[in-house]
């Protein structure tokens, strides 16, 4: 189970990775493995949209059960299955980097991190960096 503890863990790690390499203003969400949302936090400035963007690169990832940068690869060259998926989720799927599964050492989805607020690469190292900093585990 991904306890409100360790999302914070995981928040304050994506953060202060965020802060150590530069970047912009972030937004961080941590949801269970259900999709929903444990915890969440906005830096300021970071931009109004950025919420829900965090939350659908993290629900992108739990609903496809791969990272967001992963999806947004695989989507590239499949327009009528983005579209699919889009019209499916509701628009709430976001295939672009920083949507990261979180998951135990054996391996289970326990849950996702979605940040946003800055390019998506460097998004997706915020969140790895912020499940890494709660000694859990993620593949990208």
């Amino acid at each position: 189970m991904l306890s409100l503890e360790l999302a914070n863990r995981i928040i304050e790690g994506a953060l202060k990775h965020g802060r150590k390499t530069s970047c912009a203003p972030l937004t961080v969400a941590v949801l269970d493995a259900g999709g929903h949302l444990i915890a969440f936090q906005r830096e300021d400035r970071s931009g109004i949209l950025r919420p829900d963007i965090a939350v659908g690169k993290a629900w992108g990832a739990l609903g496809m059960g791969t990272s967001s940068g992963a999806l947004a690869e695989r989507l590239s060259g499949n327009p009528s299955f983005l579209n699919a998926l889009a019209a499916m989720s509701q628009g709430r799927v976001v295939p672009a980097a920083g949507g990261v599964l979180v998951r135990q050492h054996d391996g289970t989805v326990i849950g996702a991190v979605g940040v946003s607020g800055d390019r998506s690469e460097k998004d997706e190292a915020c969140a790895v960096a912020g499940i890494l900093a709660a000694d859990l585990s993620c593949e990208q």
